[in-house]
C-alpha cells in the first residue's frame, strides 16, 4: 500500500444560520454533527484518495453552544489507521464576528471506512505517529475503536 496522500489537516468553515438554530438561537447538534463529518470524509478523501463513508462516532463532547451568526471553524485530522479504516480527530470551534476569538464547542473521533463502487471495504494507505501528540491521539482512537468493537459482541 502506498503511502498516504497528505496527512495534513483540513479546515472548513460554516455560518450559523437562522434555519440551523432551536428557540434558544443555539446551533442544532445535529447540524453541527453533520458539519463535522462532513470534515471527517473530507480529510480522509483526501488523505487516502479513496471514497468513505462514515461507520461511527466517538467520543463526541459538545461543551459549549454555537449562535446565530457565528462561523463555525472544523479543523479534521486523520489520526489513527487500520486495513480499511480512517480514524479521524474533529474539532469545532465557534468564532464570534465582533471579537473574532474561537472558542472550542465540541471535539471527537469519527470512524469513516474506505469503499469501493460496489460498497465493499477496500484498503487504505496507513498512518504512523511521529510525534508525541500524534501518538496521543492515536492511543485515544485505538482506545474508541476498541470500545466500539467491544460493544458489538
Amino acid at each position: 500500500m502506498r503511502e498516504p496522500y497528505s496527512t495534513e489537516p483540513i479546515t472548513k468553515m460554516d455560518e450559523v444560520f437562522p434555519q440551523h438554530t432551536n428557540a434558544y438561537n443555539t446551533l442544532f447538534g445535529g447540524k453541527l454533527l453533520s458539519i463535522m463529518d462532513t470534515a471527517a470524509g473530507m480529510v480522509a478523501s483526501k488523505f487516502a484518495h479513496r471514497e468513505f463513508v462514515t461507520i461511527s462516532i466517538d467520543a463526541l463532547k459538545f461543551k459549549r453552544p454555537a449562535f446565530q451568526g457565528d462561523l463555525i471553524e472544523t479543523i479534521a485530522k486523520v489520526v489513527h489507521t487500520s486495513t480499511h479504516t480512517a480514524g479521524i480527530h474533529v474539532v469545532a470551534r465557534r468564532l464570534n464576528r465582533s471579537e473574532w476569538e474561537r472558542e472550542e464547542i465540541c471535539v471527537g473521533f469519527f470512524f469513516m471506512v474506505a469503499i469501493d463502487s460496489q460498497m465493499r471495504p477496500i484498503p487504505i494507505p496507513q498512518f504512523t505517529p511521529s510525534t508525541d501528540e500524534e501518538q496521543a491521539l492515536w492511543d485515544r482512537a485505538q482506545d474508541a475503536r476498541n470500545a466500539m468493537k467491544k460493544s458489538e459482541s
